[in-house]
């Protein structure tokens, strides 16, 4: 699966994104999609998971301000983020996998390349 991040960049505290993830090479609706992102100088962590039919997890960071969605007739999966904040700033990765767990504890069968997200105060 080829998976390509987009939507990252220069944003200031308290504003919104949404961040894409097209995925081709695989029939979309048999992969479940996730994002996570690395922070520098940390460790990368998960934020969010949907299945193919869209059941989604979020992680301990992700509770409250991300909402994660995905459009199967785009192969598109999306993270929305709201009220961003400094320590928002990382690199996003989406991912995609076959079976849910892969997802969830980090070893997903793909990884797109990541986007950068720069939240200024």
């Amino acid at each position: 699966v080829q998976l390509q991040a987009s939507g990252g960049g220069l944003v200031l505290a308290g504003d919104s994104l949404r961040l894409s993830c097209a995925a081709s090479g695989r029939p979309f609706r048999s992969l479940d999609m996730g994002w996570f992102r690395q922070a520098p100088g940390k460790e990368r962590e998960f934020l969010a998971a949907i299945s193919w039919k869209g059941n989604t997890q979020y992680g301990d960071a992700a509770q409250g301000r991300f909402t994660i969605s995905r459009d199967n007739a785009k192969s598109t999966a999306y993270l929305q983020i709201y009220s961003l904040k400094p320590e928002d700033t990382a690199v996003y990765y989406c991912a995609a996998g076959e079976v849910w767990r892969t997802l969830t504890s980090g070893t997903p069968d793909s990884w797109g390349q990541g986007t950068l997200v720069t939240v200024s105060s």
